[in-house]
């Protein structure tokens, strides 16, 4: 099982991107699905997440600002970003819970990380 992360990439501040993450390979189920950051000398924390129960959780700092949305028929997750700020700059990973039979548990799997740079 993979995730593939992109969508990362040079925006100015007040501008919008879109990330994608694409679960491929031997996938029963997924469970939960969220996207994490981490910015220089920071620990990675929790942006945004779908909850066990299909509900959204966002963070504080990205209320009003960024918006997460899932296309289980391809496996994807997104993340719409807007109003971004310099503070904003981080790897952005995506993580989901993935089970690989129907037997097996649910396990959690990381993106490689895209990386998103805010600055004029």
């Amino acid at each position: 099982v993979q995730l593939q992360a992109s969508g990362g990439g040079l925006v100015q501040p007040g501008g919008s991107l879109r990330l994608s993450c694409a679960a491929a390979g031997s996938i029963f189920s997924i469970n939960v699905m969220g996207w994490y950051r981490q910015a220089p000398g920071e620990q990675r924390e929790l942006v945004a997440t779908f909850t066990s129960g299909e509900r959204t959780y966002y963070q504080d700092f990205v209320k009003g600002r960024f918006t997460i949305s899932r296309d289980n028929a391809k496996n994807t997750l997104y993340l719409q970003m807007s109003s971004l700020k310099p503070e904003d700059t981080a790897v952005y990973y995506c993580s989901a819970y993935i089970k690989i039979t129907a037997a097996s548990g649910y396990r959690q799997y990381w993106g490689q990380g895209t990386l998103v740079t805010v600055s004029s």
